[in-house]
């Protein structure tokens, strides 16, 4: 076995199977510094459960507001910023905001996600369903990202968003992109291709919330568009030096906030922001999750009997599978000043990754963490929607797809098993998401 001291963790292999790694992390050093990965500032992981809790925790002292972050190369480069200036900047609203801005963007959002919302959608989500096993039963094999997991959560945000099912291949391209870019493994080449696919993307909303403030629909973008923000002016516009942290403290950047300002509209940029990460959370992150919970129970068999046998494991099989194939693997804190974790002197201006798929699978928290248990008692208690103020505001959303998904896929289709010779079972190369390029099935 490899010494901890022998991996690095940007290694394209290790970011491919992390595992041992964790393990190793979790034991020896459960918040560790990365050597010579960041230009301006010193980078921390951090992989253990309790400790991720303890940073995600205390907005006040681990900052979200990583907007350069976002940024990729493109605050050092000339035509990736002529791109970007054809659209709208990048606001700071749901992930890269602190309280109390924070607070308010996530008060509007959540009005667009209640239970009684998502209740309405379930219908709908199991006609998608059904729909997209249709096309491929009685083929007894296919694709099964392309065929399945990647179209039901752009189908179900699209509906939500209230935009074209024709348009659904944009919106899962231009997905792709706000992910890749978050990953921070593209070539110039692919940073190019992304930065326009953004602007795209921004163009195209915009047409749609002009569209909403004239004629308004029963859909989350008119909800977005009719609803006021109260108190301060709250969005911080991207910084243009390239750093790996903001050069202003949350003191500064408060402080030019606006205190005191009448309730007012979102503005656009502001919009397309939240509409940018709701596509995003929407859908690539359910995908990866639907996809990879497939695999593991092709892996255990006997899981799947378990949960034929008893329909109320349902429930519980879809926690399992987010506690065990986290989709967003990790997420930046930045350090607001000199403080110390474990031991650890994090200095003021450190980044922080905590990684939530290490974190899900510690054995302090949850017994033989490795194991795929579809009767695990604590299962909901994984990290994969996050935790504290940042929670994921469409989880209800998530799980209820994923419950529909899976309830039809274990009924309709039986003996599900990998097709031989076709698959690889790689990953997608990125930091920060964790999600399978195809998964190759057959079935009776």
């Amino acid at each position: 076995m490899k010494q901890l001291s022998e991996y690095n963790f940007f290694d394209p292999e290790v970011i491919e199977c992390p595992y041992e790694f964790y393990k190793l992390a979790r034991e020896q050093a459960p918040v560790m510094e990365l050597p010579g990965s960041m230009p301006k500032a010193k980078l921390f992981l951090v992989t253990r459960y309790d400790l991720v809790i303890e940073i995600l925790k205390n907005a006040e002292l681990f900052s979200s507001n990583f907007s350069s972050l976002l940024a990729g190369k493109e605050e050092q480069d000339e035509e990736l910023q002529k791109i970007h200036a054809q659209g709208w900047p990048q606001v700071n609203t749901l992930l890269t905001a602190d309280p109390p801005e924070h607070e308010r963007f996530r008060t509007l959002v959540n009005k667009a996600f209640t239970t009684s919302r998502v209740k309405k959608m379930q219908d709908y989500i199991k006609l998608v369903v059904d729909e997209l096993i249709d096309n491929f039963i009685n083929k007894g094999e296919c694709e099964f990202i392309s065929e399945f997991a990647v179209p039901l959560p752009v189908k179900v945000i699209a509906a939500q968003l209230g935009v074209p099912q024709e348009d659904v291949p944009k919106f899962k391209k231009w997905s792709d992109s706000f992910i890749a870019r978050l990953g921070h493994m593209l070539s110039k080449e692919q940073e190019i291709e992304c930065a326009r696919d953004v602007v795209a993307f921004q163009h195209y909303f915009n047409n749609i919330i002009e569209q909403r403030r004239q004629e308004p629909k029963d859909d989350i973008i008119t909800d977005l568009v009719q609803a006021e923000i109260a108190g301060e002016r709250s969005s911080v516009y991207a910084q243009p030096s390239f750093a790996w942290f903001p050069e202003e403290s949350s003191e500064e950047i408060r402080s030019t906030s606006g205190v005191g300002r009448a309730p007012r509209s979102l503005d656009t940029a502001e919009l397309l922001n939240i509409l940018q990460q709701l596509l995003v959370a929407g859908n690539e992150t359910i995908t990866s999750a639907i996809a990879g919970g497939m695999l593991f129970l092709i892996q255990n068999p006997e899981q799947i009997s378990l949960v034929q046998e008893e329909p109320s494991k349902l429930e519980n099989l879809v926690e399992e599978i987010l506690r065990m194939e986290s989709p967003t693997a990790g997420m930046w804190r930045i350090v607001q000043q000199d403080t110390e974790l474990k031991g650890v002197e994090l200095p003021a201006g450190s980044l922080v990754m905590v990684r939530f798929d290490s974190a899900n699978r510690d054995p302090a928290k949850f017994e033989d963490g490795e194991r795929f248990n579809v009767c695990r008692q604590n299962a909901e208690n994984h990290l994969a929607f996050g935790h504290g103020i940042h929670f994921c505001v469409g989880a209800m959303l998530a799980r209820k797809e994923m419950q529909i998904a899976y309830e039809r896929l274990l009924l309709r289709l039986k003996n599900i098993r990998l097709a031989e010779g076709k698959n690889d079972l790689k990953h997608f190369p990125n930091v920060l998401m964790r999600g399978l390029k195809h998964l190759y099935i057959e079935f009776h």
